[in-house]
């Protein structure tokens, strides 16, 4: 006769002691109070900001969608930017992956693999963008390298966590067949870790056609310049239909990417 263990749920410790639970919370509230108190809001200027946001909101009813052309043209430029910088940057990913495996590399083509990673995802991309815009100027250009940064950090990580939980036994086989390392990561390694990178590839491009949109903003092509110029000549109802067609596009890129991770696992 088996038995069954049943697990229970038990209180983390800052839960169980009382000492740590209210300790917690009179903290939490006496940072919330420092922070509100210490930071510099200009309330007079909040108070003028809410009747010139509600004029902008007004403004921007109904829609316009007279200049069609330069929406297309937005969005297509960020589709391009988009794939070619999920192209570029998962294609660069999968060997520093490998580089960054502990079960695959050497312990200093490991440092220097994880040092690429950490250093790929230590900066936001719109800051990314600034730097790329003042080295290689406005335009497509310098938005496609801050989404291959972009997808290196997040794609390599990811997938280098996945190569490190592989299944060694068929390693092991290939190695005792007298494959060589290269052969090993072809039959041995890419066939486990393949959908892993398919999912990954997919997600990456679904999350960088919406940073597309958000690096623009700062110079680096797509529909975020667009948006970004009819704000400056204050065409609030035009901005509101860039917006909401940024909405249905990432709702049509999401619902896409989520289908087919679905059919992979």
């Amino acid at each position: 006769m088996t038995t069954e263990t049943v697990r229970r749920w038990r209180k983390p410790p800052f839960i169980r002691n009382p000492v740590l639970r209210y300790g917690l919370l009179v903290g939490s509230i006496a940072y919330v109070w420092w922070g509100l108190s210490t930071l510099p809001f200009d309330w007079p200027r909040i108070q003028e900001g809410l009747p010139r946001a509600i004029r902008m909101m007004q403004g921007a009813f109904p829609p316009s969608f007279e200049r069609s052309n330069l929406l297309i043209n937005g969005f297509v430029e960020s589709i391009q930017i988009a794939v070619l910088a999920t192209v570029v940057g998962v294609l660069i990913s999968i060997p520093v992956a490998f580089m960054a495996s502990r079960n695959l590399a050497p312990r200093p083509v490991y440092l220097a693999g994880r040092a690429i990673i950490i250093l790929a995802r230590s900066f936001h991309p719109v800051i990314v963008a600034i730097l790329f815009v003042k080295a290689v100027g406005f335009g497509p250009l310098a938005g496609i390298l801050t989404l291959v940064v972009y997808s290196l950090g997040f794609v390599a990580k990811l997938l280098a966590e996945r190569i490190e939980e592989i299944d060694w036994g068929q390693v092991e086989a290939m190695k005792a067949a007298g494959a060589g390392y290269f052969t090993t990561l072809i039959y041995a390694v890419f066939p486990q870790i393949m959908p892993r990178q398919i999912g990954l590839s997919i997600y990456q491009l679904d999350s960088n056609l919406r940073a597309s949109a958000v690096v623009g903003v700062v110079g680096a092509g797509g529909i975020g310049a667009t948006l970004m110029n009819a704000f400056k000549r204050y065409d609030y109802d035009f901005a509101f239909a860039i917006t909401l067609l940024i909405i249905g596009v990432i709702l049509l890129s999401e619902a896409f990417s989520g289908y087919v991770r679905r059919k992979l696992s």
